[in-house]
Parts: structure tokens; C-alpha cells; sequence
């Protein structure tokens, strides 16, 4: 993992640089917002930045999204930044905010949560393990290799454990996504471009070929690229040299080549949609990763490695898993494959109210009880003082204007009977934000919907008069 960090807060992000070193991360430290623009245009490249809260946290996300550079920004604060402050960084478009002197396990946390960076392959079954034998015996060639599998099964995971294992494990592993960048950008991503390119090109852009050289490139679902563009791919890849868009002359890039896809490819060629000269020449080696219904064998291992990790990253003890547990787990047929299962994990880490995690902290995807178990979750976490929390206040206010039927109440054993599907999931994602103590990082992976979904129901609840909480709270 790279990581950027802008200014020096009296010393404190230099330390926290050394944290993140020490976890792995290849740090680089720079003094202004200018200098860490010309960095990246440069291709050095981050996968995340933690910036002074004090600086123009705003002006850096406006620029960065000008120039489509994609990176997180975090914001840090010496102790004693006031709560406005910190809410401000976040309102100017920081993922998250850390408070300095920096708590190890806290800069861990943030780097695993905002870059998840981990290349492990948590294994047992023999259909892995045959898998990772095809992998470890091609890894250490410069061969292009073409990863296939249905989404969630772990490609870019195993792009990495390639990279990690091949001769150029110290060069830059670099990812891109082809199907989330519209095409008429997507060039100037993967190739850059000159100053005065095009509008908005306000100066020279390292494209990802460049910024790769010397190490790996993983073309993320290649198969969602335009045509125009396969075949400029397939003369770089041939010529090994790239033309930046308004440049004059090419640029030589010494690059290994790893794509993705979850598609049929063979098919998509047939439909005329991918080339088959460009096929051919990532195709070298082809590596299949099963679904997570083919390897049965790993479901409990990886759900106890993702509950231990998650038990970690929150701050909350680790639980084995009970029996009934386990026995959901291993009857579900995972259609989102192994990412499915580790949202599952994250959400009954938190859920989980005994001294394990028994079946009522698993919500398992489309199940016609998902609903219901969550609700039962929500209601069978332990609560401390007199106080109710103030969704059940409301609740049971409703249910007061709905007649003495008693509609809308909860039931003797504490059940959400009569509560909207609204109100519960406002309850849990609250509930959910609090125990992460406002991350919401953390919070949205925990409940399987993206960091902007999240922030745009948080503003609704404020708007609505609830009690969100912010980054840091409790802390």
C-alpha cells in the first residue's frame, strides 16, 4: 500500500507515517497541497492520503476529482481539534478523520478499512489449494494472466497475491477499474495525458501504464471495455509503449499485465463485444476461481478469520461461533460469494450480544428472514440504564396514536412487532455508526451499502431531528 501524507502537525504525522511503515505501507511525506498534486500527477501514486485538518481539505478533493484522481483522503487533527473542526473535514470531502498523537491500532484500521489492502487466501478446501498451486507455479513469470470468476469470489486478491509473489513484488501494483470509469475517460487513465490534452486537463497526468512501470497493472473487469479502446490496449501491450492522449511521441513502460473478468469471454467475443487478438494476448494463462458454493470447505474458516478481524478493527471482544451458526452459514448457497460473507461477518460481529455469535447475529442476503433477524438483533442488544433508546421512545409514541389494538408495540420477549422496515434500518444504522464510533467506513462495509448511501441516510435522519453520530464520538 502507498501512502501520501500532506503537512506535519508539529511532528505527529511523521509518526504516523512510521506507523503505517511498519504495517506495510511504502510511505512518501510531503509539505503542501501543490507538492502532493505535482507527486501524484507525476505517477508516484497513492492509495491513500491523510492530510492536516488545518489545510484546504476542500480545494485537494476539488482538484483531485478535476483531474480524476482517484484517492481517499483522510483528515488528521492534533488533540484538542474541536468537533466542528473534525465535521467540517468530513463535510469537505475527508472519508474519515484521525486524532493525533496517532493510536496504532487505529492507523491500522483506517488503512485496512479505506485501502483493504490484504492479499492472504484464506484456504481449505481442496479446490483452493488447487487453485493456489496453478498460481504459486506461474506467479514468478512475466506472463499476462487472465483471472475469471463470478463477482465476489476474489479476483483482485488474487491479482495481488500474483504480484506479491512474482519477481516484481517491489515495483507498484496498480488497479484500475475499466467498467467505472466511462470510456471517454478511461483513456486518459490508463495512458495520460499532456497539458491542454482536453478540457480539464490543467497539467502533464502520469497515466496507470507509466505509473506501473516496473511492476503490475491489474485491468479490472476488462471485459466492460470499449472496443476503441481494446485495440489501443492490444498495441501497448504489443509494442510495450504507451501514447499519452495529446502527446507526440510514445513512452516505453515495462509493465506485467493481469485482468479480470466475470464474464463468459469466449461468448462476449462471439457477441462481437471483446476482440479475440486482445484475448488471446491476455489469455496466456487463464486462472478460474470457483464460487464460494464450490468450496464449501472454506466457509467456516474464512467466516472465523473475518470475525476475528472485524472483532479487531472495532474494538470488540473476538466470539467463536455457535453451532446453529455455523450450520446457516454452511446451508446458504452465497451468491455474492466470499465478499457476501464478510459484510455477513461484520454485521453479526456487532450484532452478536452473547458470549458467542449464535443465529440471530447472522443475516444472511435475500434470506425471506433477513428482515426479521435483524429486527431481533437489533431488539436483543443489551441496553444500560433506565433510558430507552430514542427510536423505541418513538415507537412506542406511534403506537399510542394507532389506538389501545396495541399495533406497532413491542411484544413481552422485546420483538419489533408493527415497526416499519424504515424505522427499524434507521435504528440499525445508527446503532451500527455508534458502536463505530461514527466511522463510517467501518459502518457502511458493516452493513453491505456504500459510504454514499450511508451519508446520504445520515442526512436525512439529522434533517429528521435524529442524533447522528459524528467521527470520533464516544472516543
Amino acid at each position: 500500500m502507498r501512502l501520501l501524507i500532506i503537512g506535519t502537525l508539529d511532528g505527529h504525522m511523521t509518526t504516523a507515517g512510521q506507523i503505517a511503515h511498519k504495517r506495510g505501507a511504502k510511505v512518501v511525506a510531503v509539505e503542501s497541497l501543490d507538492g502532493a498534486l505535482s507527486n501524484l500527477r507525476a505517477g508516484q501514486g497513492a492509495d491513500l492520503i491523510m492530510v492536516d485538518v488545518r489545510m484546504r481539505i476542500d480545494l485537494l478533493v476539488k482538484q483531485l476529482e478535476t483531474e480524476r484522481i482517484h484517492v481517499p483522503v483522510v483528515a488528521c487533527g492534533i488533540e484538542g481539534t474541536s468537533a466542528e473542526e473534525a465535521a467540517q473535514a468530513i463535510q469537505k470531502g475527508a472519508k474519515e478523520y484521525i486524532p493525533l498523537p496517532p493510536d496504532p491500532e487505529m492507523i491500522a484500521a483506517v488503512l485496512e478499512a479505506v485501502a483493504q489492502e490484504d492479499s492472504a487466501i484464506i484456504h481449505r478446501d481442496p479446490a483452493t489449494k488447487q487453485v493456489l498451486k496453478l498460481a504459486d507455479q506461474i506467479a514468478p513469470s512475466d506472463a499476462s494472466i487472465l483471472i475469471t470468476g463470478e463477482s465476489g469470489t476474489g479476483k483482485e486478491v488474487m491479482a495481488r497475491y500474483l504480484h506479491n509473489k512474482s519477481r516484481r513484488s517491489s515495483g507498484n501494483f496498480v488497479a484500475i477499474n475499466c467498467a467505472a470509469i466511462p470510456e471517454n475517460l478511461l483513456e486518459s487513465e490508463l495512458f495520460g495525458h499532456e497539458k491542454g490534452a482536453f478540457s480539464g486537463a490543467v497539467a502533464r497526468r502520469i497515466g496507470k501504464f507509466e505509473e506501473a512501470d516496473g511492476g503490475t497493472i491489474l485491468l479490472d473487469e476488462i471485459s466492460e471495455m470499449d472496443l476503441r479502446l481494446q485495440a489501443k490496449l492490444l498495441r501497448v501491450i504489443q509494442e510495450r509503449e504507451v501514447d499519452r492522449v495529446g502527446g507526440s511521441k510514445p513512452v516505453k513502460v515495462d509493465v506485467r499485465i493481469l485482468a479480470t473478468s466475470n464474464r463468459d469471454m469466449e461468448q462476449t467475443i462471439k457477441e462481437g463485444n471483446f476482440r479475440e487478438d486482445l484475448y488471446f494476448r491476455l489469455n496466456v494463462v487463464n486462472i478460474q476461481l470457483p464460487s464460494l458454493r464450490e468450496r464449501r470447505q472454506d466457509i467456516v474458516i474464512l467466516a472465523e478469520h473475518f470475525a476475528k478481524k472485524y472483532a479487531e478493527a472495532n474494538g470488540v471482544p473476538e466470539k467463536p461461533l455457535s453451532g446453529g451458526a455455523i450450520a446457516m452459514l454452511e446451508r446458504h448457497n452465497w451468491p455474492g460469494n466470499v465478499r457476501e460473507l464478510e459484510n455477513t461477518m461484520h454485521r453479526a460481529i456487532l450484532l452478536a450480544h452473547g458470549s458467542e455469535i449464535d443465529e440471530s447475529a447472522i443475516i444472511l442476503t435475500g434470506s425471506q428472514y433477513g428482515q426479521a433477524n435483524m429486527a431481533a438483533a437489533v431488539s436483543a442488544q443489551p441496553t444500560t440504564g433506565d433510558s430507552q433508546p430514542a427510536e423505541e421512545t418513538q415507537a412506542e409514541a406511534v403506537s399510542a396514536d394507532q389506538g389501545d389494538a396495541g399495533e406497532g408495540m413491542t411484544d413481552a420477549n422485546g420483538n419489533l412487532v408493527g415497526r416499519t422496515v424504515a424505522d427499524v434500518e434507521r435504528q440499525l444504522i445508527i446503532d451500527t455508526l455508534d458502536h463505530c464510533l461514527g466511522n463510517r467506513t467501518h459502518a457502511a462495509n458493516i452493513l453491505g451499502i456504500s459510504i454514499r448511501t450511508l451519508r446520504n441516510k445520515l442526512k436525512l435522519y439529522a434533517d429528521d431531528g435524529f442524533n447522528v453520530p459524528e467521527p470520533g464520538a464516544g472516543q
